[in-house]
């Protein structure tokens, strides 16, 4: 047998996963027909979050005069597109480069190539042939398919953004959920007309609907066109027509259309046949499949489309083959959701939805930014903390933050629900001040009805 393990794909899930299983002493190969990283290094969350920055930071120049910053000439700013992604490969380059002096340091060999699972559940790739007592499959996920009637010129897939010299002045951004949103107000922030047009009649349909409807008014507020529950009806001279629910039929201007749909799972070649659920790899608790001895983490697995929730599954997945197990559950609603806009939002825990649906009795306790000292020297008082707790025993079951590093803060909740910690604890937890991370602490004693500042 040449390997305790083999990990096809080298995104966020395989390549933590491979850097585990080297830690724990696994012979382990990692396989990847593309890049090591995968898309969200190369071409998605890395990319994408340091475009956001440098258009932000085009946002922030525009309104230094109200810090007391002068000489600055309106009419010269503008975003340099090539600039940007200039700096952002900069960083995919060293990132890309420190994983992979990580992978050689933890003894994982890496095999550039397409991986096929063989009936023997043995592996080919690069005309070679290898074997393992088990296989984690990683692959991931890509945006579906455009619908049918987009002209085949006028199709912008994520990684193709990389190779346009200039950005289109009329964008629609079709699809939905944290991405879409985050792309949309990208390219109002670097100064073009776009539209998003939204596949489902939620906006983020993963979060809280709380979160959803916000980021929704968010949108419209920065003049940003949104259409839920969308349908391409046709194109006509340099316009499509979208029809949405009971609507009348619109016409939206355009010059490209962006691919941010919901994704689909890339799978591998197998003879294996595997359970699959909704179109993704089915697998229990532990994230083996319905073949033993060969698990699934990450986008492939359709549990959660987020980076962070496939590095973590990867190294569940690791451990469960080296024999440690968890004292603790793997409970998926742990996995802090992230939204990279401005402001920035992230959840953590049950949606307000999903306790009700638990029939569980809960409070909502709530602090606003435009009380906090922080927000307001930084000019950013736009957002809020939400907290939503058990009434009896104030266990605190969901999280939600819209501010400046709200997908940091969020982190302080994720250990509270690891810990099932409760509004008390949040209570008597001292902040720093100044600090936005005071909400916190003020939706605690909030939730008791003793705000300090409310």
């Amino acid at each position: 047998m040449d390997y305790d393990l083999i990990i096809i794909g080298a995104g966020p899930g395989g390549y933590v996963a491979a850097i585990r299983a080297g830690q724990v002493g696994l012979k382990t190969a990692l396989i990847d027909k593309s890049a090591v990283g995968g898309m969200c290094l190369n071409w998605g969350c890395i990319p994408t979050k340091a475009w956001l920055e440098s258009a932000g930071r085009l946002e922030l120049v525009k309104n230094a005069a109200t810090f007391g910053v002068t000489g600055i000439d309106e009419e010269k700013l503008g975003f340099d597109w090539p600039a940007a992604v200039k700096r952002s490969e900069g960083i995919v380059k060293r990132l890309t480069r420190g994983i992979e002096f990580l992978l050689k340091k933890n003894g994982v060999e890496v095999i550039m190539g397409a991986a096929s699972i063989n009936a023997d559940r043995s592996v080919s790739v690069e005309n070679r042939l290898l074997t393992a007592k088990n296989i984690i499959i990683a692959a991931g996920s890509r945006p579906a398919a455009l619908p049918p009637a987009v002209p085949a010129d006028m199709k912008v897939e994520l990684e193709e953004l990389l190779k346009l010299e200039t950005l289109p002045e009329w964008i629609v951004v079709w699809g939905g959920g944290a991405h879409a949103v985050e792309l949309a107000q990208f390219f109002k922030m670097a100064g073009k007309t776009v539209t998003l047009l939204a596949e489902e009649d939620a906006l983020i349909p993963q979060a809280d609907p709380f979160l959803s409807g916000y980021a929704l008014k968010m949108l419209k507020k920065s003049k940003i066109e949104v259409v839920l529950s969308a349908k391409i009806k046709g194109f006509e001279k340099g316009e499509i027509l979208v029809e949405s629910g009971a609507e009348k039929m619109k016409q939206i201007a355009y010059d490209k259309i962006i691919n941010a749909s919901n994704r689909a799972a890339v799978l591998p070649a197998s003879a294996v046949e595997l359970a699959m659920e909704n179109g993704f790899i089915k697998v229990n608790e532990d994230l083996q499949t319905s073949v033993e001895n060969i698990y699934a983490v990450g986008d492939v697995n359709g549990m959660c489309m987020f980076a962070h929730a496939a590095s973590a599954q990867g190294l569940h997945a690791v451990n469960v083959i080296s024999g440690i197990r968890s004292e603790q559950p793997f409970k998926i609603e742990r996995f802090p959701i992230n939204i990279y806009t401005r402001p920035e939002m992230a959840q953590v825990g049950l949606t307000e939805s999903q306790i009700k649906e638990a029939n569980l009795e809960y409070k909502v306790s709530e602090f606003p930014l435009t009380a906090n000292s922080k927000a307001l020297i930084q000019g950013e008082t736009e957002g809020l903390i939400r907290m939503l707790s058990d009434k009896k025993y104030g266990e605190v079951l969901g999280v939600q933050v819209i501010a400046p590093h709200a997908t940091d803060m969020i982190a302080e909740a994720a250990i509270l629900l690891q810990l099932e910690g409760t509004v008390y604890d949040v209570a008597r937890t001292i902040h720093a001040h100044p600090t936005i991370s005071e909400i916190f602490m003020e939706a605690g004693y909030d939730a008791f009805d003793q705000p300090i500042h409310k």
